[in-house]
């Protein structure tokens, strides 16, 4: 028996059917020609369910677009979640992956959490996905680490880090450190890159 390997993320099936409904749920906005094709055979009956779906995924990629289009020409001096500038762009056009650790109020922020994952957040530009909280997935180009942060309700600055109402680091009590690599940065400029290993601690010191 054949194991396939998904392309998209770390997933491997013993089957080709679940391989597929696997990228038909969970990557439909980002397959591939070949990969649609392959998708769309799926419960093919005399090809009504090839139309359907293609429509489907069509029609979801176009409100998608539409609605990113909107929200950031709209978004006012914020920029988007986070406060990170324009926005992502190009979305769907290219994929990469990094990891990630925060602590927040001596708090570990567990991302594997639904709540956090593509399905609910609806997020195609940065996100979680299979039940993996360590493992981020950018699927847009200039994705800031502001940006990223504001579409899990995290946002940081190169001073501070606000979650669930409380901000960290606007007192001298207080600790907010964040990094990308090691390296101190600022959130709103800095780009995320394949491989970056996102640290944010925040708390009160002592």
């Amino acid at each position: 028996m054949s194991v396939e390997n998904c392309d998209h993320c770390d997933a491997e099936f013993g089957d080709e059917e679940a391989y597929l409904r696997h990228l038909r749920d969970e990557h439909g906005d980002d397959l591939g020609p070949i990969e649609q094709r392959r998708v769309a055979g799926l419960g093919d009956e005399g090809g009504g369910g090839v139309v359907a779906y293609a429509a489907a995924v069509g029609a979801l990629a176009l409100v998608g677009l539409l609605a990113y289009v909107l929200f950031f020409s709209g978004g006012g001096a914020s920029g988007g979640p986070g406060g990170g500038g324009d926005g992502p762009s190009a979305i769907g056009s290219v994929h990469y992956h990094g990891t990630i650790d925060v602590s927040i109020g001596g708090q570990q922020i567990d991302f594997s959490q639904p709540r956090f994952q593509v399905r609910n957040t609806g997020n195609n530009a940065f996100h979680f996905e299979n039940g993996n909280g360590t493992h981020w997935h950018g699927h847009a180009q200039d994705v800031t680490l502001a940006y990223a942060m504001g579409t899990l309700d995290i946002e940081v600055t190169d001073e501070t880090v606000t979650y669930d109402g409380t901000t960290y680091g606007d007192d001298s009590g207080e600790r907010a450190i964040v990094e990308v690599n090691g390296e101190s940065v600022d959130p709103a400029s800095y780009v995320l890159q394949k491989g970056d290993h996102v640290r944010i601690v925040a708390n009160e010191s002592g």
